[in-house]
């Protein structure tokens, strides 16, 4: 049976680096909480004066072709899956990214559309182009993303007055793109992808323009948004999942997981309410919170190319990635990796 596999990952990180400690003494706060130490982050990249959703997304898109042995041309799909979509200082809507980045690359038999899930975004679109590649519907194609999201640390930076504040996890956010191309194989590659969507959270995290002034913002309830009940949503689906086809955690023999880099302390709570509700150990994690923060919804496959880079995944290795997205978004994606170049 056809299914898809990850044929190549690029990924673009801006040069210019912001410590958390930089960011915290530009506050209006005698004693700022040790943001560091609470959320794992030490510093994150943000963009250049030229840089924006757009070139952040081409140079990712551009960095994975470079590892395919496609040229943009093969490419029957374009999935763009920004949450920010920044041309300049102006937000697009359109047209869409997609249809821009297929223009920019030369992608010009390619289908194109853009995907909004939050941070789910990235995954979102491989669920969709998996499904069309299983179905036939194409051979191969990209899911690309491009995140300008350091303005909402901006907003924060200003607005922020007091000890406990919504706009706190905004400081945790860096900026990034990413790309994968999926092709179809009969050999390994992605075993499933499951996403659900949980309305009742859906107020917890909402990204909007700020309501104090200029710019946009995020405001999070981190006490209610960081609990056991929001952290089931993805081992109870799972769990179901697996039953459902005679499997289980343990069966499944992941090598590695990747979580939403969102905060160290608290993807090692899930860990712990992972090894609980599986009754089987959790693999190791691989992470790069510390050196590049949140990166929205290009951040599971910013930890792949950079695992890749640095050697640390082999061919044949399993992956496990798990979202967690505003919406509230949760899930979990199995795939096999093989032969890849970055």
């Amino acid at each position: 049976m056809v299914r898809s596999a990850i044929e190549a990952v690029g990924a673009y990180l801006p040069a210019r680096e912001v410590t958390t400690a930089e960011l915290l003494s530009r506050l209006d706060l005698d004693a700022p909480p040790d943001l560091e130490r609470a959320s794992g982050v030490r510093a994150r990249r943000v963009r250049g004066d030229a840089e924006d959703s757009f070139t952040i997304a081409l140079a990712a898109a551009l960095g994975a072709l470079d590892n395919s042995r496609y040229d943009a041309a093969d490419l029957d799909v374009i999935i763009s899956c920004s949450i920010t979509r920044t041309r300049g200082e102006d937000f697009c809507f359109e047209p869409s990214f997609a249809l821009m980045l297929r223009t920019a690359l030369g992608a010009t038999r390619a289908v194109h559309f853009d995907v909004s899930n939050a941070c789910a975004g990235m995954l979102t679109g491989v669920l969709l182009l998996d499904s069309m590649i299983r179905s036939g519907a194409a051979r191969r194609g990209m899911v690309v993303s491009g995140e300008c999201i350091t303005p909402i640390a901006d907003t924060a930076v200003r607005e922020i007055s007091q000890k406990y504040d919504p706009q706190f996890a905004s400081l945790t956010v860096g900026d990034a793109g990413a790309a994968v191309v999926l092709d179809g194989t009969e050999g390994p590659g992605i075993d499933y992808v499951e996403l659900n969507t949980s309305a009742a959270f859906a107020q917890l995290c909402l990204g909007m323009p700020s309501d104090q002034g200029p710019g946009v913002a995020l405001y999070t309830d981190n006490r209610a948004m960081h609990n056991e009940s929001r952290y089931l949503l993805w081992t109870s689906r799972q769990r179901e999942f697996l039953a459902a086809r005679g499997s289980s955690f343990a069966d499944e023999g992941y090598d590695y997981v990747i979580h939403h880099q969102f905060s160290g302390p608290a993807v090692e709570l899930i860990d712990k309410i992972a090894e609980r509700e599986f009754g089987a150990p959790v693999p190791p994690g691989l992470a790069v919170l510390d050196k590049y923060g949140n990166t929205a919804s290009t951040s599971h496959f910013v930890v792949l190319h950079d695992a890749l880079r640095q050697g640390r995944i082999t061919p044949g290795s399993k992956v496990l990635m798990v979202p967690a997205a505003s919406g509230v978004v949760a899930g979990f994606l199995s795939v096999t990796i093989g032969e890849l170049r970055v």
